[in-house]
């Protein structure tokens, strides 16, 4: 009976093993999804789109736009009060400048 087991059970922990392989691959994301652009110049919803960006933050950005007019290049995001350059550079694929 005992021989019987040990295969059974070899055969399990290889079918788990694979099944967790599986899941971590499939837990990964998909490097073909498309990132949803934002123009900083003209978007209200900054807090929603940007990571590292809360309502506050979001609200400063406008802020600093209205007072100071469009942004001219992405690195000027960083002169926002709460902004840094390592926000920055996190959100550097979704954030566009649009001067019109």
């Amino acid at each position: 009976m005992i021989r019987l087991a040990l295969p059974r059970l070899a055969m399990v922990a290889v079918l788990l093993a694979f099944s967790a392989v599986g899941l971590a691959v499939e837990a990964q994301p998909d490097s073909t999804q498309q990132i949803q652009m934002l123009d900083i110049n003209s978007a209200d919803a900054i807090a929603a789109a940007l990571d590292g960006v809360g309502l506050t933050k979001a609200q400063e950005i406008v802020a600093y736009r209205e007072m100071f007019g469009n942004f001219h290049s992405v690195e000027e995001l960083a002169d926002v009060k709460g902004i840094g350059p390592a926000t920055v550079e996190k959100n550097r694929q979704r954030i566009i400048v649009v001067n019109k």
